[in-house]
């Protein structure tokens, strides 16, 4: 199954097509392959770059759009413009295509990003997530062997404690507020996304609506009638 894959929850723009594969007789997983992935790193360039950036990774890979079976979207926690930019240019691609749109956390497509980093630890692992929410906050999950055992929340990075974690993964400039072991996995990446959508992708489940994890309330609210005029 060809798959597309966008974020926009960070200040990452991330589209990318995935082959993925039902797991091998005798193995778990299934087989996700990335075929091709365009990011630009731009807090403002969502609106203009994801869509091209789609396009390009068709061309690169030679396959069309006709061929694309699914669709996965990062619904955040992510800030409400730049979120909400790729959970609709998803929802337009699977409208157009007829193929069904998937959402998942962003923060669990970054923890199944760090899964090769985890491979045989040698003790239980707890790994914290946390990316930028700007206002000085960070979004930030906790996961173990089972999943995700807490969060999605927003705090301020003095707020959080860290509690039984040990290892962390996210933003670059937010990871350091914390004193512990930092995997390389800041962002969703096509990869991430699909793993987490990979069991109900391949088993046709209908996918939920598209509701986006904003955690807080928008920083642009339209005016009230009381307000007009004043």
């Amino acid at each position: 199954m060809l798959v597309l894959a966008v974020d926009t929850s960070t200040p990452a723009v991330t589209a990318g097509l995935v082959e993925l594969e039902p797991a091998d007789e005798g193995t778990i997983a299934p087989r996700i392959t990335t075929l091709t992935s365009k990011v630009t790193v731009d807090a403002r360039a969502h609106n203009e770059v994801l869509t091209p950036h789609i396009l390009a990774c068709l061309a690169a890979s030679g396959r069309t759009r006709a061929e694309i079976d699914a669709v996965v979207t990062g619904i955040g926690p992510g800030p409400f413009t730049g979120l909400r930019v790729g959970m609709a240019t998803a929802a337009a691609f699977g409208d157009a295509l007829g193929v069904p749109v998937y959402g998942v956390c962003s923060l669990d497509a970054i923890a199944a990003d760090t899964e090769s980093y985890l491979k045989t630890p040698a003790e239980p692992v707890e790994l914290l997530v946390v990316t930028d929410a700007r206002r000085r906050e960070v979004y930030w999950a906790r996961y173990r062997a089972e999943g995700r055992v807490e969060g999605p929340e927003v705090s301020k990075p003095a707020d959080l404690d860290p509690g039984t974690a040990t290892v962390i993964a996210g933003s670059a400039s937010h990871v350091d507020y914390f004193d512990l072991p930092v995997l390389p996995v800041e962002t969703p990446s096509p990869y991430g996304l699909v793993r987490v959508a990979a069991r109900d992708i391949l088993a046709g489940v209908t996918p939920e609506p598209l509701v986006p994890l904003y955690l807080r309330r928008p920083d642009a609210v339209e005016r009230s009638y009381a307000q007009v005029g004043r």
